[in-house]
């Protein structure tokens, strides 16, 4: 070859090679400022345009299992079509191949050449090309292409990428300050403090087994006189849980202060629940109003744990008087009020099932016989250390240390 036609050779290549460093330059700098995926794909088209003199185009990427079309010009092809593998030779998926010999359907005929964009060894798009210019319809111009569709693929998944990132961050967020909310709503929930005097002491202990849970405890000084005790459970945990305890919370407050005796209460209350609820959700509860100048203790138990008296002296009492839970049905089958007699020393002890439903490695469970073995042996402890105890009984029990199944909640009530 002739001096001078070699230097117009090199000329020429170097001409494209700038060009082809500008165009890798436009979409780098595209990518840079954050470009949205279809000012991507726009830039994407016109260098193929002006580097390469592609007149047709079809671009097809690979999401959601599908070979989806993102960009055609100068043909026919319908936006959002489809192109199966199943059309092609497993030899296209690896090399360039001329669209004339596939036997493609006529949509695809205009086009010349068929270029697989491959990353990690699987084909992530397929780029149909035709009226090349000839001076670029090369192997080194073929790579150019790939090169430059895997950029815009990159920058085009980082895209999707960064979106899903920020709905994620989003909906954690959302989640985060739901459970703030419910948080702070069953705190509220709780009483500040509980009424101990010369007369009776009350300590409460609540550990719930995640961030929100289905636990309730009141003390109610309805007067100088009398004193009500509740311990509810309420199906389910989460935001819902606690805005159906809230509601419970709030009916019983209300009813207290209209003096209803403790039948009208609980039925008002399951009325409650289960109009909020639709009988899809219920609650278990444990009511118990004690009268100190008789010694008397009035309850109705709502489907829940059975509490325990323990007197100084006699047999320990299961306090299973009442009714069925509350809220799976919109009026209760007829029902009494249990009655017990408190004599001073003696200890109520109520909780929540989490403190019985704890299982060893043997799949033996704690149960209502553990609850009383501890008692028997702590009895007279100060409450709070009482309390202490029977955590730490149940965590040594417990196959899985301190990781509960389910909520636990104490309330003891000791008559000096």
């Amino acid at each position: 070859m002739p001096q001078t036609a070699a230097i117009a050779v090199l000329e020429k290549r170097l001409f494209f090679k700038e060009r082809e460093l500008q165009a890798l330059l436009e979409i780098t700098q595209a990518i840079t400022h954050d470009a949205n995926e279809a000012d991507l794909y726009k830039i994407y088209q016109f260098t193929l345009i002006g580097q390469l003199g592609v007149r047709k185009m079809a671009l097809y990427v690979l999401e959601d299992k599908q070979f989806r079309l993102k960009i055609s010009f100068g043909t026919a092809l319908q936006a959002g079509s489809h192109f199966a593998l199943s059309n092609l030779p497993p030899q296209c998926q690896a090399q360039p191949c001329p669209v004339p010999e596939l036997g493609l359907s006529a949509e695809w005929q205009p086009f010349e050449l068929l270029v697989p964009v491959r990353q990690q060894e699987t084909v992530q798009a397929f780029v149909f090309i035709g009226t090349t210019h000839a001076d670029y319809a090369t192997r080194e111009a073929l790579g150019f292409l790939e090169t430059l569709s895997n950029i815009l693929l990159g920058a085009v998944a980082n895209r999707h990428l960064a979106r899903q990132r920020e709905a994620s961050m989003m909906a954690e967020a959302a989640v985060r300050r739901e459970i703030e909310i419910a948080q702070q709503v069953q705190q509220l929930l709780f009483p500040q403090k509980l009424p101990n005097n010369a007369r009776v002491a009350l300590h409460a202990t609540y550990q719930p087994h995640t961030e929100i849970g289905g636990d309730y405890y009141d003390v109610v000084e309805i007067d100088t006189d009398r004193l009500l005790l509740c311990v509810a459970d309420v199906s389910g945990k989460g935001m819902p849980a606690s805005l159906l305890m809230s509601n419970f919370q709030a009916g019983l407050r209300t009813l207290l202060r209209t003096d209803a005796d403790l039948i009208t209460i609980v039925q008002e209350l399951n009325h409650l629940i289960f109009r909020n609820a639709g009988g899809e959700k219920f609650i278990t509860a444990f009511l118990g109003l004690y009268t100190r100048s008789t010694q008397e203790l009035e309850y109705v138990n709502a489907g829940h744990n059975d509490p325990l008296l323990l007197p100084d002296t006699g047999p320990v009492q299961m306090l299973h008087d009442g009714t069925v839970m509350l809220g799976i049905m919109d009026e209760l089958p007829p029902f009494g009020v249990g009655r017990a007699h408190v004599p001073p020393h003696s200890l109520l002890f109520t909780y929540t099932d989490g403190l019985t439903e704890v299982f060893n490695s043997e799949q033996e469970e704690f149960g209502e016989v553990g609850v009383l073995e501890v008692l028997a042996r702590n009895r007279y402890l100060p409450l709070a250390k009482l309390h202490q105890e029977l955590l730490r009984c149940i965590r040594d029990f417990n196959v899985n240390d301190d990781q509960f199944a389910d909520d636990v909640t104490l309330l003891s009530l000791r008559v000096k």
